[in-house]
């Protein structure tokens, strides 16, 4: 066991050995099914190089996935019995779940460890994410893998960058990602404050979207549509519902795309520049649906800090209410832009009964570069901005009434669902 430890660290330091220096680690920990790394640091300059992991297949090869501080991408084959020639570059194709191949190139880097440089593709990263198996085809050979869980790879990759980015690798922990741990309740109020449904029956739920492209795509929150049975509603306030389909899901981002088989007349401008802690948001959603107004809720606040719950990079903290049935809905700038995705709230009650202290506008939304990421894989274009002038609340709210719908199905309920 020991010795598998030492070669994992050892392939994963080859990988980042584009020049003379070595890199050293791993800091902190990636254990994602078989995957398993950390961080590295440049040896030499001991500046932050990498994040990384590798899983070992019975046929002896150890298949690396990395991501550095650019940040772009590689992958890593390597065994002990290959004799490479160092240096050597040579065409590779991958096909992922036995789609069209991508043509990439490896390089040597060792006679033991091949890397192979990922392009900016994000139909790659999408099917890279999604596939269950992967065949690698060079010189005549045949390699083929089966994938564990690298949907959830590659965002704990990328939240071991951003990491170790902003606090150093001295600070380097646990780089899993959490799923939503307190998402807004897509159902309706918790059960404490309604009837639970049994498990297997079918019960309407409900919350958020807005309109992203102009060919009817939108965003929600995967948690407003998991489960739905039949069809899926989207409603602008004042407007006859249109039936919406299902274009993509990342359960573990909790986004969801949808389209409309028409276009909208109105679509949302995403934020071209990150905000800030302090700055001003507001939240538009339908909350509690039946309960209050038909129309949809406007709440104000502020940024309270650019991570989320255990520190979770991926999303902001946010002082604006929202409540159930806010899930999914578009959190904006003080002049109109999309700053993220409404996507849960602190549990009140949970931590009341843990701390003794009740904590009060405790939010969370998904950031931009997760909802960007999420539209650049499945190939949807939309807008960005940055606007300068600021707006007043009510101009903001009018000019979201064109673009943010009420999302509503039917649903089986299920233990876990309801959790």
């Amino acid at each position: 066991m020991k010795r598998c430890v030492v070669v994992l660290a050892a392939l994963l330091s080859m990988l980042a050995a584009v020049r003379s220096a070595e890199a050293r680690g791993p800091y902190g920990t990636i254990s994602v099914g078989n995957w398993k790394g950390g961080a590295f640091t440049n040896d030499q300059t001991g500046e932050f190089s990498h994040c990384g992991a590798t899983a070992m297949y019975q046929n002896g090869i150890y298949f690396v996935v990395m991501i550095d501080g650019t940040p772009s991408w590689s992958l890593g084959f390597a065994h002990e019995g290959w004799t490479l020639s160092s240096g050597k570059a040579f065409p590779l194709q991958l096909t992922f779940d036995g789609q069209g191949p991508f043509n990439v190139h490896g390089i040597a880097i060792t006679d033991k460890l091949l890397r192979v440089p990922m392009p900016d593709n994000s139909n790659l990263i999408a099917q890279f994410r999604k596939a269950k198996s992967m065949s690698a085809y060079a010189q005549g050979q045949l390699l083929q893998f089966n994938l564990d869980q690298t949907a959830q790879l590659l965002p704990t990759l990328a939240n071991c960058v951003a990491r170790v980015k902003q606090f150093g690798v001295a600070n380097a922990g646990d780089f899993s990602v959490p799923k939503p741990a307190a998402r807004v309740a897509a159902a309706g109020p918790e059960p404490a404050a309604a009837p639970e449904a049994k498990p297997g029956k079918l019960s309407d739920q409900s919350g958020t979207g807005f309109v992203v492209s102009a060919s009817g795509h939108l965003v929600t929150n995967h948690h407003v549509i998991d489960g739905c049975v039949g069809d899926i509603q989207g409603n602008l306030t004042g407007e006859a519902p249109v039936k919406l389909r299902v274009v993509s899901s990342d359960e573990t981002n909790d986004l969801a795309l949808l389209q409309a088989p028409s276009p909208f007349k109105e679509v949302a401008t995403i934020k071209e520049k990150a905000v800030h802690s302090g700055d001003s948001v507001v939240a538009i959603g339908f909350p509690y649906r039946g309960l209050l107004s038909s129309d949809f809720t406007v709440t104000t606040g502020i940024v309270s800090s650019l991570s989320g719950l255990l520190n979770d990079t991926r999303f902001l903290q946010i002082s604006a209410a929202v409540q159930p049935g806010n899930s999914g809905g578009p959190l904006l700038s003080s002049t109109g832009e999309i700053v993220g995705v409404v996507a849960a709230k602190l549990n009140a009650l949970k931590v009341a009964r843990a701390t003794g202290s009740i904590p009060e506008n405790i939010n969370f939304a998904i950031k931009t570069g997760a909802l960007r990421d999420f539209l650049d894989n499945s190939v949807v274009p939309y807008q960005t901005a940055e606007l300068k002038a600021e707006l007043k609340t009510t101009d903001i709210a009018r000019n979201a009434r064109g673009f943010t719908l009420l999302i509503s199905c039917k649903a089986k309920q299920t233990e876990s669902a309801r959790k």
